[in-house]
């Protein structure tokens, strides 16, 4: 790579440090090289960690010289890289510094922060790392022309971007939520309980917060039993996932499931809305079934 920190220089921020990066290496492409990317950059080792509780950990020689950064033995895939690339981020952003002494140590909890408030300093810098983390691994000039190959939105292909961007599944429905042309949410669950939805601000309002159980009309609970199978496109009950505000009627929803190992799953949720004009309605004639129909042959049609 020829990529130095001199390239850097100047640049402290997320976006800007990613865009540099993709500048000084024109023909990076995915999966993201992210340990050969970190040795470019004055990282001397990457290690295993044995302290428990803890995902990452970055040590620094002094003025930031070189560091080493040490991930959770325990950790692979896609899960270990994220890790690599959010410690990464700590030592290339230059306000960042260790609470305690000459080193960072991350836990898995910081690594699912993604704001913070703007008197928080600690929780700021986990954000920062965890924002450079995603947008290396998944740059959006790469990502948005992948995505916008893939068409309707299907959970098949937060899949594929989990196995060609090498990321770990949870980082990948983030990002296709955040990405995907469609407003569609991606809905983390795990025994049965809600643990976090991505979603783009476009998005309805939710009903079923964090931390509360899975609609009962959801097909998760029709297709729990299926194992680890991904479920068809369905209509599902917007009123049970989402908020209605007075005299508004709701958006069509349309539910996809994947159930994972040890009781996770996916959940994506994909409103249709209404035509703004009310004039005018295209499918007046059309049941809503036979609208999913026509669009899933459609998908098939295209993928």
């Amino acid at each position: 790579m020829q990529v130095t920190r001199l390239d850097l220089d100047g640049t402290g921020s997320p976006e800007g440090l990613v865009t540099k990066i993709l500048k000084a290496e024109p023909g990076l492409t995915y999966p993201i090289p992210i340990e050969e990317l970190a040795e470019a950059l004055d990282i001397m080792e990457i290690g295993e960690l044995e302290t428990k509780g803890f995902e990452g950990s970055l040590l620094m020689l002094e003025h930031r010289a070189a560091g080493s950064i040490l991930v959770n033995k325990e950790a692979r895939g896609g899960r270990r890289r994220f890790t690599i690339a959010h410690e990464l981020g700590h030592f290339l952003i230059p306000s960042h510094k260790p609470v305690k002494g000459d080193v960072f140590l991350c836990s898995r909890d910081d690594m699912r922060m993604w704001s913070a408030a703007e008197q928080d300093t600690y929780a700021r810098m986990e954000v920062e790392a965890n924002k450079f983390a995603a947008l290396m691994l998944m740059p959006p000039p790469l990502l948005r022309p992948y995505l916008e190959r893939k068409r309707d939105p299907d959970l098949a292909h937060v899949l594929a971007l989990h196995e060609d961007f090498d990321v770990s599944k949870d980082a990948a429905a983030r990002a296709y939520a955040q990405y995907h042309g469609a407003v569609v949410a991606v809905a983390v669950v795990h025994d049965s309980k809600v643990l976090r939805v991505y979603r783009p601000p476009k998005f309805p309002r939710l009903g079923a917060l964090e931390g509360q159980p899975v609609p009962r009309s959801s097909i998760y609970w029709r297709t729990r039993q299926s194992g680890t199978s991904l479920s068809d496109l369905v209509e599902g009950q917007a009123g049970h996932w989402l908020e209605s505000d007075w005299g508004k009627k709701l958006p069509v929803l349309y539910e996809q499931v994947l159930h994972q190992q040890m009781e996770y799953a996916l959940v994506m949720l994909w409103p249709e809305f209404a035509e703004e004009d009310e004039d005018y309605d295209p499918d007046e004639d059309r049941t809503s079934k036979q609208r999913l129909a026509e669009r899933l042959a459609s998908s098939r049609q295209r993928s």
